[in-house]
């Protein structure tokens, strides 16, 4: 039995080139209309059964958070048909129908009673939603001093009160603390196990793979894909960090790098291309006195270049190509790992990974292909990457020729997450008793 049905199903909006035409078209009987018509959603047919978990992934703007208002009825599509059987508890917009001046404890029983509970119902449930919520004597405060994280640790408590028949979540879950998460997604594998269809919205990649079995991903308004989770995710990734398309250079192959070397392929051209790779950040930081070019740049992880997902623990090649436009004695390749916050993980340079044995001199017009190897014993998250060159002596004072920091993104998967962002690989045993 279907617990959900979407059938060519297409939502388009209403737009008026001026607000005088608003209101023109609203006051003659004219059956011109007066506006254009902005399609966000173009014929979207699926269907989930009962108990099934299903995640739904795409950029901005692909029209998630549209098809989710017209699955909890909060919009009506423009054609098609939805029908959605049971009772539907859904996360949308944080705090979306709460009202901040309002305490959560009242905000408690607006919201309750628009989901069809009764007040009595919601007396006898209101301490389970308290302690659940944690928020302490936040709960008779004004909602409109709470944070991002306590309005969610409410919105869900009362969402999630009673087990309904769907759950929607749309990344509302991304605000909560790591412990609150946790306490949700064991909530929402109970109503799982006890037959509760969910929908889940989330970049997370990691998250849709664990909590679901099936994966939409939507793109320009309509479904790119629908399959399992670790397929669908794998080709969202790859849509998201840029696999390379038909307009962009080609990659060397790895076939034709193991035949003619990284070096004859990277030395094939003085073109800066490193803007078309996957992964690119337009917004990077270049900066540097100049006397060298950073051209471009490859990532190699088990043969896969320029990898969507690279796992913990994997061993991966990172590859910078270097133009130079004077003779140098030494120059010092190197690169930065950091957090998308900012956070320094690793850094090294030629110096300190061959332990002070590599010197490098370089002559004018020469171009150079430089190597870093290493293990991304990483947790799940994606990450920042910089290169560099610089160029003296590097114990002593060495002039940055061309750095470019933050211009790479990378993803990567765990498949058991631990604590923390570096992976230590800790060993474990049982000693005897003494």
């Amino acid at each position: 039995m279907n617990s959900i049905s979407v059938t060519n199903v297409a939502k388009a909006y209403k737009h008026y080139p001026t607000k005088w035409l608003r209101i023109l078209e609203k006051i003659q009987w004219s059956s011109t209309p007066r506006h254009q018509k902005k399609w966000v959603l173009h014929d979207i047919n699926f269907a989930v059964e009962a108990g099934e978990s299903i995640g739904i992934v795409g950029v901005n703007g692909a029209g998630k958070s549209t098809l989710l208002k017209l699955l909890t009825g909060t919009t009506q599509p423009t054609e098609g048909k939805i029908d959605v059987q049971g009772r539907v508890a859904a996360l949308l917009e944080l705090g979306m129908g709460f009202h901040p001046d309002f305490s959560g404890r009242q905000n408690v029983f607006m919201s309750g009673l628009m989901q069809g509970l009764t007040r009595d119902a919601l007396t006898a449930l209101m301490p389970e939603i308290e302690k659940f919520a944690d928020i302490g004597e936040y709960i008779d405060r004004p909602v409109r001093i709470y944070s991002s994280g306590m309005q969610m640790r409410l919105a869900f408590a009362v969402a999630t009160a009673t087990r309904p028949d769907v759950l929607i979540v749309d990344e509302a879950l991304s605000v909560g603390d790591s412990r609150f998460q946790a306490k949700c997604y064991a909530r929402i594998a109970e109503f799982k196990r006890q037959g509760t269809t969910l929908l889940l919205v989330s970049h997370s990649a990691g998250d849709i793979v664990k909590h679901c079995e099936r994966t939409i991903f939507l793109k320009d308004g309509h479904i790119e894909m629908d399959g399992s989770a670790r397929d669908v995710t794998n080709r969202y990734l790859d849509e998201l960090f840029g696999k390379p398309g038909s307009n962009k250079p080609d990659c060397p192959s790895q076939a034709k790098l193991q035949a003619t070397g990284l070096a004859g392929q990277f030395h094939a051209g003085s073109e800066d291309i490193f803007h078309t790779r996957p992964g690119y950040r337009p917004e990077e930081y270049r900066w540097g006195k100049g006397g060298a070019k950073i051209l471009d740049y490859l990532i190699l992880a088990d043969g896969v270049e320029y990898p969507a997902n690279i796992v913990s623990n994997q061993s991966v090649d990172f590859i910078v190509k270097v133009q130079f436009d004077y003779d140098y004695d030494n120059v010092v390749p190197g690169l930065l790992l950091k957090t998308l916050d900012g956070l320094f993980l690793y850094g090294t340079n030629s110096f300190l990974a061959s332990k002070g044995k590599e010197y490098i001199s370089v002559s004018k017009g020469e171009i150079r292909v430089f190597k870093f190897s290493f293990l991304v014993n990483l947790n799940q998250a994606d990450y920042l990457l910089s290169f560099g060159i610089s160029a003296g002596n590097p114990q002593l004072d060495m002039t940055p020729l061309d750095r470019r920091y933050d211009a790479i993104i990378l993803h990567v998967s765990q498949g058991m997450e631990f604590s923390g962002i570096v992976d230590l690989n800790s060993t474990f045993s049982l000693y005897e008793k003494a």
